[in-house]
């Protein structure tokens, strides 16, 4: 697999200092009891939600779909979506998360019906650059982490195809996600390292809607993501975790 060398960060949208917290915990990526547990929790639920919402992986023509899955780490989402069939490019700014993924696909194969997946130590900036466009586009927790989600969010529309699908998953800006996903989940549970969200960053989806519809997206649907005792579900309770599908016209 090519080997692409890191971006230089200053001039990229991803924060520098997300980027180290992120590169900390690669190694412990694939752990489902590890650091990254809430995310192996909700992937089921995240990667679900978007296949029924995503262009289906083969074309009328038999070829596969692209699909962008950005901001990858080691890969849980790219890897669920190559097993349904798609051409998955896994893009993150953080070597050690990519590295882990390459690591975790040598160790455990896709089956041979699964899609090609490609992993890329690049930022959006550079796909657009090189002209890529993509049938599909997944940000699963990306947003949050951004320095300026509503150009982030116009870089991705200029990556998708026309008529193309992405879905995005965030965290809500009000006082149950401050309460829940921050204090509850970073301090008295410790489901996550401190330090992996700031509050201030998350979106409304009001915010993810205006952000979208100056970037020539249209929100066609939108779901909450609760926790239960039997895993993540569906819920029309959007106040902490939600996920939305936007379209490009």
């Amino acid at each position: 697999m090519q080997h692409h060398d890191s971006p230089v960060l200053s001039a990229d949208s991803v924060a520098p200092e997300e980027i180290a917290h992120f590169s900390d915990l690669a190694a412990n990526w694939w752990d489902p009891a590890g650091p990254m547990r809430p995310l192996h929790a909700m992937n089921d639920l995240r990667t679900g939600w978007s296949m029924r919402h995503l262009p289906a992986p083969l074309a009328a023509d038999g070829a596969r779909r692209t699909l962008l899955d950005i901001g990858c780490g080691a890969g849980l989402a790219s890897e669920a979506f190559a097993r349904a069939g798609y051409d998955v490019t896994g893009l993150d700014a953080s070597q050690a998360a990519i590295t882990a993924g390459r690591l975790h696909l040598r160790q455990h194969p896709l089956p041979a019906s699964a899609g090609p997946l490609t992993y890329r130590c690049a930022s959006a900036e550079t796909l657009m650059a090189e002209g890529e466009r993509f049938d599909a586009i997944s940000a699963l927790e990306v947003i949050e982490h951004v320095t300026d989600p509503a150009a982030f969010l116009r870089m991705l529309a200029t990556l998708l195809c026309p008529g193309g699908v992405m879905v995005v998953s965030t965290m809500n800006r009000t006082w149950r996600s401050m309460a829940m996903a921050k204090i509850g989940a970073e301090y008295v549970l410790r489901l996550l390292p401190v330090g992996t969200h700031d509050w201030r960053k998350f979106i409304t989806p009001a915010e993810l809607g205006r952000h979208a519809a100056q970037a020539g997206l249209r929100v066609t649907d939108i779901a909450g993501m609760v926790p239960g005792l039997g895993g993540w579900r569906e819920s029309r309770d959007l106040a902490v975790n939600y996920i939305a599908a936007l379209v490009r016209d």
